[in-house]
């Protein structure tokens, strides 16, 4: 399936399968969807050809990417809050690089700036539209599953099979979906497509048990544990589609942070599955690590594992890529050189980030842009303070500019293979089995032999945090890797304005985790907030 036909059976299953969306003031309340379509009245109604099924799917797939039913705006998934600041990748972004040493937003809505500071509370705009963002998303997929399991007693010869395949699809999507749960919420509201739609609110999983749940749907779903529900084989499906590779990758990612979320190591597994990956013939990394962030980086589907799709003329968004892109031009930068035409003079990066680079060289990962930049932040606020990042683009690798200057064509590397790489180098230095030492190094070395950085260093954990920093810079991984490595909160380790100090300071370890919104403590007396909130 080519680039346009993605984004057609996108479009077209978001017209046939309109969704209710959620109000962003509970969304526990019933965690399940009903069409917006009042003829739409049954499963049978919506899946009435052969074609809805991936229509269907697809839907599921731009819930990553766009906010609702209409592009860029309008009838809007969720309800309550600015459309654009709805998007589910922007929400992830926000969440997971402005509250750490990698990114800094100078914008005042009411909120922003307690990621920041690291002051958050449970009535926290972001952080609730963040967490009814994954909910829907998990709606949506249970909805799907629900729906065409009642389907399946009909279906036969390769419909049967493909609408299988879907499902595995789905399945997936709804396991990343509560691996951000997990990661970002700890203990959340649980409920499948199993789960009975009633007025009932939903029980609280403990956070162990929601990892065993999440490692067991994806051992399912690549046939680790008995199921007719399989994914496509690794590189073999749609670019953008989730396969085989997929899951393995999300699966390191899990071990990974076992000890996190489940408080047992889990390395072994990580090199495990991460191996996987990196013995599938299809995979390698792309020669040019900036193409990686282009506007046609679906040509280097060989290292992006699974991306969130956009497309200027076929999901525009005002979050998303669109967001990411525009918000980081700004001063003295040629808007014209990023393949836009406005820009939104929002984010940068505090002085630790262009720090990594220091010692390393010629790095084709150092793109910062410091023409008008201080290196130093005093006020968050002014774009001109702190160094601006030119990593990602709406232009292609031909020079070319993408197919609209405001809505932008590059998709977000989600999993990506050299991440996979040093989950395994990381997973070897902590114990874990399955990889030696050297093999480990061979590893960790791959990406930096790709920027073209030639300089020594100690093979160390050490190493592989600041590795994982210049080569996964604005990537959504940041969070998690300080958390991990005990330098997020209750730490030494500070940055400009952690904990709302221009130098930075320690801060409490219970922000490890985001509070659950306090619209949902109040709604669903089944739930009890996380510690400190």
């Amino acid at each position: 399936m080519n680039k346009y036909s993605f984004f057609k059976s996108i479009r077209n299953g978001i017209l046939a399968i309109v969704l209710v969306g959620m109000s962003l003031t509970s969304c526990v309340k019933d965690l399940d969807t009903a069409p917006i379509d009042p003829n739409l009245t049954a499963t049978s109604d919506v899946f009435n050809s052969p074609d809805s099924y991936i229509q269907a799917l697809a839907k599921l797939y731009s819930g990553l990417a766009v906010t609702g039913q209409k592009g860029p705006d309008g009838a809007a998934d969720i309800t309550g809050v600015d459309e654009g600041f709805a998007s589910y990748l922007r929400q992830l972004w926000c969440a997971n690089e402005l509250t750490t040493d990698e990114a800094v937003l100078g914008w005042g809505d009411a909120g922003l700036q307690d990621y920041h500071n690291q002051n958050w509370s449970s009535s926290n705009p972001f952080i609730t539209t963040l967490y009814n963002r994954i909910y829907f998303q998990i709606s949506q997929c249970n909805s799907y599953l629900r729906d065409t399991k009642a389907m399946l007693p009909s279906l036969t010869g390769d419909l049967l099979s493909k609408v299988k395949v879907y499902r595995a699809e789905a399945r997936f999507l709804r396991a990343l979906s509560y691996y951000h749960a997990i990661d970002m919420f700890g203990n959340v509201p649980f409920v499948d497509e199993n789960s009975t739609i009633s007025i009932d609110q939903p029980s609280q999983i403990k956070r162990a048990a929601l990892f065993t749940y999440i490692e067991t749907e994806l051992k399912s779903i690549v046939g680790d544990v008995t199921s007719d529900e399989i994914l496509i084989d690794a590189t073999k499906n749609d670019y953008g589609r989730a396969d085989k590779g997929a899951a393995w990758a999300l699966l390191a990612k899990l071990y990974l942070n076992a000890e996190v979320y489940a408080g047992t190591p889990k390395y072994t597994e990580c090199i495990t599955y991460g191996k996987k990956v990196a013995s599938t013939s299809g995979y390698s990394l792309a020669s040019s690590f900036p193409s990686l962030f282009m506007a046609d980086n679906e040509k280097q589907k060989s290292e992006i594992i699974f991306p969130i799709r956009f497309d200027g003329l076929h999901t525009q968004t005002w979050g998303g890529m669109t967001f990411l892109i525009h918000s980081a031009i700004g001063g003295k930068m040629n808007i014209a050189n990023f393949g836009l035409s406005t820009p939104w003079s929002g984010m940068r990066v505090t002085k630790t980030a262009p720090g990594l680079f220091a010692t390393q060289g010629n790095d084709a990962r150092n793109m910062f842009f410091s023409e008008g930049q201080s290196l130093e932040i005093k006020d968050i606020t002014t774009f001109a303070e702190g160094y601006a990042v030119t990593k990602f683009t709406n232009k292609k690798s031909d020079g070319t500019d993408g197919s609209d200057k405001t809505f932008v064509d590059t998709d977000f590397p989600l999993l990506r293979l050299a991440d996979v790489y040093l989950m395994i180098a990381e997973a070897q230095l902590r114990g874990g089995a399955g990889v030696t030492s050297a093999e480990a190094l061979d590893f960790a070395k791959r990406a930096r032999i790709r920027a073209g950085v030639t300089s020594s260093f100690s093979f160390d954990l050490n190493f592989i945090i600041d590795e994982r920093g210049r080569e996964l810079l604005w990537e959504c991984s940041r969070r998690s890797d300080l958390i991990r490595f005990g330098r997020f909160s209750e730490s030494t380790y500070v940055w400009p304005w952690k904990g709302g100090v221009s130098d930075g300071a320690s801060t409490p370890k219970y922000l490890n985790l985001f509070p659950i919104p306090s619209t949902d403590i109040s709604a669903n007396p089944k739930l009890t907030q996380n510690t400190g909130y």
